[in-house]
């Protein structure tokens, strides 16, 4: 299976901003960006000319970085929402926010989406009673995801959801974080997403 192996404070620095890759050291000082808050390399520290290709490659990048996904199936996901009626933009942001492991990731099952797919990937999560180890199944409004029995005791998935709890969990998911479940109420609206992310630079790449 094909894995993403660069370094994940380099994604970071390169995109210029914080991209919450490393769970818990993103909240602190240690953090790369506020180290080090230029690109990665011996050029990165000089200002380039960047084309409008280059804008749109860099929101790509920045989109499939901070949910995780590969090339090939950040363009499956894309077809699949341009396909559908809507603003393809935000239908994408929607469609990836509604796969089980960024689901998991936004309750705190996981301190990033990394760790989310690894406990799904480990049979760590179940969806409506059903136990589901497949990171990009689709969850639906009215789904409910709880963490499966035999890792309710893990220290670290207790250490995540009590942080996500902390700082707050999005509007779109309800959540228990005693009982460890949640519940996917909708679709998150584009309001309720990042504004650093600029999706219509990504349907101006593949739309070419």
């Amino acid at each position: 299976m094909a894995r993403d192996t660069d370094a994940k404070c380099s994604k970071c620095r390169r995109e210029g901003e914080k991209l919450f890759l490393k769970g818990e050291k993103c909240f602190t000082d240690k953090c790369a960006i506020e180290r080090r808050s230029y690109a990665p390399g011996q050029h990165g520290q000089k200002a380039a000319r960047v084309s409008d290709y280059g804008k749109q490659l860099r929101a790509k990048q920045k989109v499939r970085r901070i949910y995780a996904v590969l090339e090939r199936q950040f363009r499956k996901i894309y077809h699949e929402a341009d396909r559908r009626k809507g603003v393809t933009g935000e239908t994408l942001l929607q469609l990836l926010e509604s796969r089980l492991d960024s689901v998991c990731y936004r309750m705190g099952i996981g301190i990033s989406r990394a760790e989310a797919r690894q406990i799904v990937r480990h049979n760590g999560v179940m969806v409506n009673g059903r136990r589901v180890n497949i990171p990009s199944y689709v969850v639906r409004a009215g789904d409910t995801v709880e963490v499966a029995a035999g890792a309710k005791e893990h220290l670290r998935i207790k250490a995540s959801i009590e942080a996500a709890e902390q700082r707050g969990f999005p509007e779109w998911i309800s959540v228990d974080a005693k009982d460890m479940k949640g519940t996917f109420k909708a679709v998150p609206q584009r309001s309720e997403l990042p504004a650093t992310i600029n999706e219509s630079l990504v349907v101006e790449l593949y739309s070419k």
